[in-house]
This record gives structure tokens, C-alpha cells and sequence, in this order.
């Protein structure tokens, strides 16, 4: 044990006198990842989303089409950008980008509502976001369902109803949404425990790939090896300890961030969030050890661990829910740390789960971490073998 330490001690000597003379490795830990995390919290500092341009064509020009309008004004998320005089005029402001909806309301608006004759508006949203389409039609549809109500309000309590009989006549049944964990549903909550440890495993693989790689294009991975004296595991443990701690620090800045700039509320323990994260660059650190070991080829290391980063986001569940996803699909999800991550992030920071319910997720991850003791015959191999060295 004692031999293994002094070797491991000798590596990490070598591996911080590298990273003082690559800038590389500077840009890559330090300056990337610290611009990503300052952009999402910029990006997510609005939390919900507001003030969505629509567009209103009023045939009506009355004083209950302008109310209607300024109704529709108030909601959180349109915001009556312009009036327009033709349906063509708004399709063009759609097509151009510039507006996400149309409001039409139509001639005789107020006169057929004065005659107690049904009357419409049309709503015409564009389906291009899925999310943006969602809200905005949500709260039109209530800025102008709340107005309907509101006239018939007014019908039934002139026939000498009192306001809350015309109440229940109007709604016998109402309907109440409680929405737990993200009650104010903020957009931000939602998605900056998701970029930003994206962001973070981006960076641990291509880093550790980075070191590992470069020790063979540059023909310098039998040195490395000899420092520790041929064990390929202090060796090994010597070159990703400082990316491993360094990642751990800027993980300290992303938590910052995310719950004193953006604001993420903390309901569970912040113990369980930190040795989850420290498991979480491990297991990446490990599965960018197992790549290029696999590949020796720092290029297409770099290219598969990015492809293997991106896939993780794609399997998380956080663009499509894993229970509604194909059953494969949903096998094929395990094999990624980020969603076990994502989990725990989710269940500890929102829902405030007992520390038991996330030791599962962060048992998973462990396994992912003994994935370099498979590949250490491969490491030493083409660390040892000049037919490896040299390659881009």
C-alpha cells in the first residue's frame, strides 16, 4: 500500500507540473465550464416564461374587444405586441418569427354579446415550441374564458341573483390544480439541474480524455507509466485525481449557482446532492477511461465521448419521460450515469425525498466506476506499445 501511494504521489507530482504548462487543460477545467455555468444562470435568471409576443386582429373596435385585448395584456405570458389589420398581415409576422400567436376577434363582437347571441375568437398559435405553445395557449384561453365569465356574471346578477348563487350556476363543480414541488412553476428549476451538470460531465470526459489521449500522442505514455513505477493503477490514479477534484470545485460553483443566482429551492440534504456529484464525475471519469483505453485514438475518443455525453441528456428523461418511452428505450437509459443523477439531483433539490430513496441511484452510479479495473490490461498495452503512440 505504502509503494502504491509513493507511486500514485509521483504521477500526481508529474500531472500537476503538466497542468501548470498546458493552458489547455486551464481552458477546459476552469474558464469553459465556469462561462457555461454564468450563461444558463443569465439564461434561466427569468425563471418562468414571460412577455411572449402575440398579435391581435380586432374587427370589432369596441370597448369589449379593447377589454378582451388588455385582458389577454395582463397574462404572465402574452404580451399584445401588435395590432394587426388582416389575417395575412399576422400570418407574416408568424412566419417571420416575430409573434407566437394571433387573437382574431371578430365584427358584431360586443353587439351579439349585448344580444345574448353566442360569439367567438379564434386563437392561432404557432406550433413550433412545444413548450411556448403549451403556456401561452393556456393563458389566453383562460384571460378569455375569465371574460366570458365575467359577462355572464354580470346577466345573471341584473335577473337578481346574488353573486354567489350566479357563481355556482356559472360553476357548480370547480376545479382546483395544486402543483407540488414547482409550484410556481419556474422554468428555471426545471431545467438548470439539468444543463449545468450536463455542461459539467461534458467537460470530465473530454478533460479526462484529454490527459490520457495526449499522453499518446505525444509518445510520452510509457514515461508516464515508468513514474509509477509500471503500476498502470497508481499511474492511473495519480492523472485523474486533479481533474477529479478540480471538476469537484467548479460542481461547488455550479451549486452556487444554481441555488443563490438562479434560486433553486434545496428540500432534501445538500450531502446527499455533493457525494452524488463527486460519485457522478467518477463514473464519467471512468467511462472516458474505458473509451480511449478502448479506441487509443485521442481524436475519435474525444468524438464518441462527446456523442456518448450528448446521448446522456437524450435519455434522461428531462425532454421525454422515461415511463413513456419504449420499453428498450427505457433499458437503454440505464446505461447512463446522468440519468441516475438526475434523479437523485431532482428528488433531494424539488421533491425534499428521504436520503433512503436515493441511495439506490447513487449505488448504480458506483458500479460505473470499476469500469477502468476492466481496461487496465488494454491501458497498460497500449501505453507500452509504440504501435499506439503518435496517433491523433
Amino acid at each position: 500500500m505504502r509503494r502504491l501511494l509513493e507511486n500514485t504521489g509521483a504521477v500526481l507530482r508529474r500531472e500537476l507540473g503538466r497542468l501548470a504548462h498546458q493552458p489547455m487543460y486551464f481552458v477546459l477545467m476552469l474558464l469553459l465550464p465556469a462561462a457555461s455555468f454564468a450563461f444558463f444562470a443569465l439564461l434561466f435568471n427569468e425563471g418562468a416564461i414571460r412577455n411572449v409576443p402575440v398579435a391581435v386582429l380586432d374587427e370589432d373596435h369596441t370597448a369589449l374587444s379593447r377589454k378582451v385585448t388588455q385582458m389577454i395584456d395582463d397574462t404572465p405570458t402574452a404580451l399584445v405586441s401588435y395590432g394587426v389589420q388582416s389575417m395575412d398581415e399576422g400570418e407574416r409576422l408568424m412566419r417571420e418569427g416575430r409573434i407566437m400567436a394571433i387573437v382574431q376577434i371578430p365584427a358584431f363582437f360586443e353587439k351579439d354579446i349585448l344580444s345574448n347571441r353566442q360569439t367567438h375568437i379564434e386563437n392561432y398559435i404557432s406550433g413550433t415550441n412545444i413548450t411556448v405553445n403549451g403556456l401561452l395557449s393556456k393563458d389566453i384561453q383562460t384571460a378569455v374564458t375569465t371574460f366570458a365569465a365575467g359577462i355572464q356574471l354580470q346577466l345573471l346578477t341584473k335577473q337578481g341573483l346574488s353573486e354567489k348563487q350566479a357563481m355556482a350556476q356559472l360553476m357548480p363543480v370547480r376545479f382546483n390544480r395544486h402543483v407540488l414541488f414547482n409550484p410556481y412553476i419556474n422554468y428555471g428549476y426545471y431545467l438548470s439541474p439539468s444543463f449545468m451538470p450536463m455542461m459539467l460531465l461534458i467537460f470530465v470526459v473530454m478533460v479526462t480524455v484529454f490527459a490520457i489521449g495526449t499522453e499518446l500522442k505525444h509518445a510520452t505514455a510509457r514515461e508516464w507509466i515508468g513514474t509509477a513505477d509500471g503500476s498502470v493503477g497508481a499511474a492511473l490514479t495519480g492523472k485523474i485525481l486533479p481533474v477529479t477534484v478540480i471538476m469537484f470545485l467548479m460542481s461547488l460553483v455550479m451549486f452556487l449557482i444554481i441555488f443563490k443566482v438562479v434560486g433553486v429551492p434545496l428540500n432534501g440534504s445538500l450531502t446527499v446532492i455533493l457525494v452524488s456529484t463527486l460519485l457522478f464525475i467518477l463514473s464519467y471519469q471512468a467511462i472516458a477511461v474505458f473509451i480511449v483505453s478502448l479506441l487509443s485514438n485521442l481524436r475519435l475518443s474525444l468524438s464518441i465521448g462527446g456523442g456518448y455525453s450528448v446521448l446522456a441528456f437524450t435519455f434522461s428523461g428531462l425532454t421525454f419521460p422515461i415511463m413513456a418511452m419504449w420499453p428498450a428505450m427505457q433499458y437503454l437509459s440505464k446505461l447512463f450515469p446522468f440519468t441516475y443523477y438526475t434523479d437523485i439531483f431532482v428528488d433531494q433539490m424539488l421533491r425534499g425525498a428521504p436520503v433512503a430513496d436515493s441511495l439506490p441511484d447513487m449505488g448504480y452510479m458506483s458500479l460505473f466506476i470499476v469500469l477502468p479495473l476492466l481496461c487496465l490490461p488494454r491501458l497498460r498495452t497500449i501505453c507500452t506499445e509504440e504501435k499506439y503512440w503518435g496517433r491523433l
